[in-house]
């Protein structure tokens, strides 16, 4: 498996940290863990994409050593709000990689997408652990990256809320007697929908989502549900979990945050409030747990606990991530760099909500899955994957 197994210890002085993509929600919420335990942290290094203003505030409240931007055409404005603080900037993609690459015992991996894979490599061949909250880099490069894992003795501790529950409740220590692994799902803001109505919806309903404060991207995803299929990619990877014995199950209340079934009968389930602070907490504090501020279960308050199995038929995201996983090789890259320019169209409205899934679907059966040798290939895959996925916008009859 390439998760961190324990030979962390308790830290006796502040942790160093390091946050790519800080000014993003799980950027944002892991910073309010820290500034809730001023001495146990430290920041070396906090990234974010063009948010200068909310990186600037950052940097400053939390005495950053570096703060980069991955837009270079935003370096003036940062380097203007850290004049005289002493921070260092930098921007471009390659000194976001850099900054992940300096040296800190713990790395939170948070940008948005295909863009994170770079850095958090960068951060994997540093040795370093790794808070994993960009599951695009296993979606699009997992066999490659859990061999720069082993390669550079990184640790990966999950962060997506599921990964990290099943994370919670598995036995490390035998594997083996792990029957499958269950993912749950809320179903997102279209969970009853028939299809013809999710042919209708705007990108503000899509954000919407019912019990996550996410951003767009990944709210789109949820909606679709492409990313619980991207999660169960990243959760054969993880875990090291045949595709066959990884379920989805929609539970709309996104209480039980995922399960593991085991050899005996046994599932053990991991509950809490729908707030990402919890499972970033028990990361960043791993192997101890740390206190949030987060609000404590009810469960009489809550009252029911439903569960439905999903609907491929309507979201045809998930039957299209489980094809992409058997296939392997570029399969997994193509459906990922095919969907993040779907998704980049439906939010531009370029784009209906339902022709999310047929245009990575159509992209998919343009590329036939190739094995991959080397992140050179991966990167090349998802180029071509991208080019196929921005004409057939086009032949849709909109701009790109």
């Amino acid at each position: 498996m390439s998760l961190a197994t324990p030979s962390i210890k308790t830290a006796t002085q502040p942790r160093r940290l390091s946050i790519l993509g800080s000014t993003g929600s799980i950027g944002c919420s892991t910073l309010d863990l820290v500034a809730r335990n001023p001495e146990a942290f430290e920041i070396e290094a906090l990234t974010a994409n063009r948010s200068v203003s909310r990186l600037a505030v950052q940097a400053k409240r939390f005495g950053a050593r570096q703060a980069v931007v991955a837009d270079e055409s935003c370096y003036a404005d940062l380097k203007e709000a850290l004049s005289g603080t002493g921070i260092e900037v930098a921007a471009g993609p390659a000194a976001v990689a850099e900054a992940a690459a300096r040296p800190a015992d713990w790395v939170m991996a948070a940008i948005v997408g295909a863009a994170g894979l770079q850095p958090t490599l960068a951060a994997v061949r540093q040795g370093s652990v790794i808070g994993l909250a960009n599951k695009e880099t296993l979606v699009c490069a997992g066999a490659l990256m859990t061999a720069e894992v082993a390669a550079h003795s990184a640790q990966l501790l999950p962060v997506d809320s599921e990964h990290n529950a099943i994370f919670q409740v598995l036995d490390l220590d035998q594997p083996d007697k792990v029957d499958r692994l269950i993912l749950t799902a809320s179903g997102g803001p279209f969970r009853t929908f028939s299809r013809d109505e999710m042919a209708a919806v705007t990108p503000a309903q899509a954000v919407a989502h019912p019990n996550w404060d996410m951003g767009a991207k990944i709210s789109v995803d949820s909606a679709s549900m492409m990313n619980k299929g991207l999660e169960l990619i990243e959760a054969h990877y993880l875990f090291d979990m045949a595709e066959d014995r990884i379920d989805i199950l929609v539970h709309p209340q996104s209480v039980i945050h995922s399960l593991v079934a085991y050899v005996d009968g046994s599932v053990l389930a991991q509950l809490g409030q729908p707030d990402m602070r919890t499972p970033i907490a028990y990361a960043l504090a791993w192997p101890e747990r740390m206190a949030t501020p987060v609000e404590r279960l009810d469960l009489a308050a809550i009252g029911r606990l439903d569960f439905e199995p999903p609907d491929e038929e309507r979201f045809p995201a998930l039957r299209l991530a489980r094809a992409a996983l058997r296939a392997g090789g570029t399969a997994p890259t193509t459906l990922n760099a095919a969907n993040e320019e779907a998704v980049a169209a439906f939010l531009d409205e370029r784009l209906d909500f339902i022709g999310i899934a047929a245009v990575v679907e159509e992209t998919l059966e343009a590329h036939p899955s190739r094995p991959l040798a080397s992140l050179e290939e991966v990167a090349s895959a998802d180029a071509a994957a991208r080019g196929t996925a921005r004409r057939l916008l086009e032949q849709r009859g909109r701009e790109p």
